[in-house]
């Protein structure tokens, strides 16, 4: 495990890189890194209203126990979680923790506006799929109808903070907006404490928190973007981003080969399989604070596909999008500000 977290550490989905500028030197910033929701999640801090490394330290870590906290209320394989007690409760209503509730609320809103194409309750086809395995099975096609039958949003009831699945059968999965929701968290911990220039990567959720100290007036922090099937360690290009959060959904993110076919692990809640699209990034950019919003946005325009995404962008307010697809184009909105490599 200490070897796969180390590798996963080297690998990770964005890069943050360096800048080198006729103003001082940069200082070295403040890193750590932890293992949470089956991901590594990296924070550093380069300044503070009081900067020490004791003190940028001690506020990593009350940013790390945050993560789990969340944890031990969303995951849905841990036995002691909200989800978990919700996802095996046979229909009956279930107290939660009011942020429990919030993020199911959020997930709840882009499973409606994307038409279920995004869907929380997609948790018994998740459990089909086991894109970790040396040796990955694929699910009959009788268990795959078994479980899209389960998947229904409307399913989800709240009322107060409980929650009832009206199918005693369904589970919820908030896979898809959950680490977006906690690196918004995070930021704000982190600010709370006086951290006036961070970096938070949460897999493929990157926040930054003002800018990069270097010079006199600093520079936009510069976000690599990962090169499909690249083994993570090439990218196409950057971004910058100052106060703004980075998200990408890739179906090269995890994803594995039989008999000549690829499957991924962006799931179609229509069909319980790989969802087919054109594309096979979508990088979304955002002011900070919006990272969940991210989150679900990004997996949602790539089930779409490029002409129904690059639509649908237009309608929304606040964001900016770099698309990669599976015939090696790139396709940006005027905002990214994307640099090729």
């Amino acid at each position: 495990m200490k070897r796969s977290v180390q590798l996963l550490i080297l690998t990770a989905a964005f890069m943050i890189i360096a800048q080198t500028g006729c103003g001082r030197k940069t200082a070295e910033p403040v890193t750590k890194q932890s293992f949470y929701f089956d991901t590594v999640c990296s924070i550093s801090v380069y300044d503070m209203e009081e900067m020490s490394e004791e003190k940028a330290g001690d506020a990593i870590e009350k940013a790390f126990e945050l993560c789990s906290r969340y944890e031990s209320l969303l995951s849905r394989t841990r036995e002691d979680t909200d989800i978990y007690r919700i996802n095996h409760a046979q229909g009956k209503a279930v107290e939660c923790d009011p942020e429990t509730v919030d993020v199911i609320r959020k997930g709840l809103d882009y499973s409606e506006r994307s038409e279920g194409r995004f869907d929380i309750t997609i948790g018994r086809v998740s459990d089909l799929w086991d894109f970790h395995s040396e040796t990955p099975e694929l699910p009959s096609g009788e268990e795959l109808s078994e479980a899209v039958s389960t998947v229904n949003y409307r399913n989800v009831v709240i009322d107060g903070n409980t929650v009832t699945l009206k199918d005693p059968q369904t589970h919820l999965d908030l896979g898809g907006i959950a680490k977006g929701y906690i690196a918004d968290k995070v930021g704000e911990s982190l600010e709370a404490d006086g951290v006036k220039s961070a970096i938070i990567s949460l897999g493929g959720n990157i926040v930054c928190i003002g800018r990069k100290p270097e010079g006199r007036e600093g520079k936009a922090f510069k976000v690599g973007i990962e090169k499909p099937y690249s083994s993570r360690s090439e990218i196409v290009g950057s971004v910058e981003a100052e106060d703004e959060t980075v998200v990408t959904s890739g179906v090269y993110q995890r994803y594995f080969d039989r008999d000549g076919v690829r499957y991924h692990h962006i799931l179609d809640a229509a069909t319980g399989m790989p969802a087919q699209s054109d594309l096979v990034s979508v990088t979304l950019k955002a002011k900070k604070g919006r990272s969940a919003d991210c989150d679900a946005l990004a997996t949602i325009l790539l089930i779409m596909g490029e002409e129904r995404a690059m639509q649908y962008l237009e309608e929304l307010d606040g964001y900016e999008a770099f698309l990669i697809t599976a015939d090696g184009r790139n396709v940006s909105t005027k905002g990214m500000g994307f640099e090729a490599q």
